[in-house]
């Protein structure tokens, strides 16, 4: 059954390595619905958080590869029900949409999004949410007019406690 997985593989922070992630899944023929990479909570390590569309069969066979990485240090994926996520989105929406009407401003509370900046010719509104909420948001801008849209790839934390912590403990208690 094809379904969304979160992956989160953990690197060394090398030029490339990105690069080298993204290739291999879509050397495999996937398509990255989001893709994200930051530095995690372990001093030299780094996060790409990827979010794919498969069969757990196929999930299983690209960790596989992931790990084979000269610098990933290990990969894990999860189900959205085993994790926390959210995507950050912007609006640029022409500021006589905001002026003419209280639409804009009741879409805004009503979506639960912020209000950045507002210019003489545009405003930006910053949405953090589930995907979904983003797009009908997007949706109902679109109906009254905008100019800009963009947003990030899934940030995430999984639920339970860290297993990259687990792993490297065990990895070092292997060593000595």
């Amino acid at each position: 059954m094809v379904k969304d997985f979160t992956l989160t593989v953990f690197t060394e922070n090398r030029t490339g390595v990105l690069s080298r992630v993204v290739g291999i899944v879509t050397r495999r023929h996937i398509n990255i619905e989001s893709v994200s990479a930051s530095e995690s909570s372990i001093d030299g390590i780094h996060k790409i958080v990827v979010v794919v569309k498969v069969t757990e069969a196929l999930i299983q066979k690209l960790i596989g590869q992931l790990d084979k990485q000269v610098d990933v240090l290990k990969s894990f994926y999860y189900d959205n029900d085993e994790i926390v996520y959210q995507e950050i989105a912007l609006y640029k929406i022409p500021s006589e949409k905001f002026y003419n009407g209280d639409e804009v401003e009741t879409l805004v509370r009503e979506y639960n999004a912020r209000i950045l900046r507002i210019e003489q010719e545009y405003i930006v509104v910053e949405k953090a949410g589930y995907p979904e909420e983003i797009v009908a948001l997007l949706n109902e801008f679109k109906r009254i007019g905008i100019y800009e849209f963009i947003r990030s790839g899934r940030v995430a934390i999984v639920k339970q406690m860290e297993r990259l912590n687990t792993y490297l403990k065990t990895e070092q208690a292997r060593v000595n």
